[in-house]
């Protein structure tokens, strides 16, 4: 047993933080990216597209994510990839938020009056020019207070990754605690530094809905 001061477990904790911050923003830029092109093919593919875009949506929400991670783990090493926690975090919560976001997302255009659509066909637009002028500035509104609400979940999420080794907050905790015997100080911890990254954007995704509202 070492000795730790709560400076010490504070310390340690706000380094591990760093990882988890980091690890969010990845997902969430990378699952974002992949969403929107997701919610393309479902608004202008054929049937194909839509079936196979949904049928990977239906995957990703219907299955555990702790599943989704230790099929990344080792899926990634039978293909040849040389896999670390790091890499096997990313890709699952990059394919785990998109997943989600085309869903989002794709109901905020769905939400647009079907009018809009008509007026933008009316003008003689293209779908990618009734998209930009037409659609999307109006879907944006929707969608910004549920996109930064599902943020809150992405770095609760990085939580499950400590059980392939990937030390962000809470794989920090446990060696700490391992380490100090100090189990309700550390997890306290813990939860205290998820709390203040995750309350100020739940505040931001309520202020946001109100105003868009109006």
């Amino acid at each position: 047993m070492y000795d730790f001061s709560f400076a010490d477990i504070a310390r340690n904790l706000a380094l591990a933080m760093r990882w988890t911050v980091g690890l969010s923003l990845v997902a969430f830029l990378g699952g974002g990216l992949l969403a929107g092109v997701l919610v393309l093919l479902r608004l202008s593919g054929g049937t194909l597209a839509n079936r196979i875009v949904g049928g990977y949506v239906q995957v990703f929400q219907g299955t555990p994510l702790l599943l989704q991670l230790f099929l990344a783990y080792f899926g990634l090493a039978l293909i040849g990839f040389e896999t670390t926690a790091l890499l096997a975090a990313s890709v699952c919560l990059i394919l785990y938020t998109a997943a989600y976001l085309s869903e989002i997302w794709r109901a905020c255009v769905k939400a647009i009056d079907k009018g809009q659509w008509e007026a933008g066909e009316s003008l003689a637009l293209s779908f990618g020019e009734q998209m930009r002028f037409v659609i999307l500035p109006q879907a944006l509104r929707l969608g910004i207070a549920p996109t930064v609400g599902f943020l809150v979940q992405v770095v609760k999420a990085t939580a499950v990754t400590s059980v392939i080794g990937f030390v962000e907050m809470t794989r920090a905790g446990q060696m700490i605690t391992n380490a100090t015997f100090q189990p309700f100080t550390v997890y306290g911890c813990v939860a205290l530094l998820y709390f203040a990254i995750c309350f100020p954007l739940s505040a931001c995704s309520r202020t946001l809905e109100r105003r868009f509202r109006c």
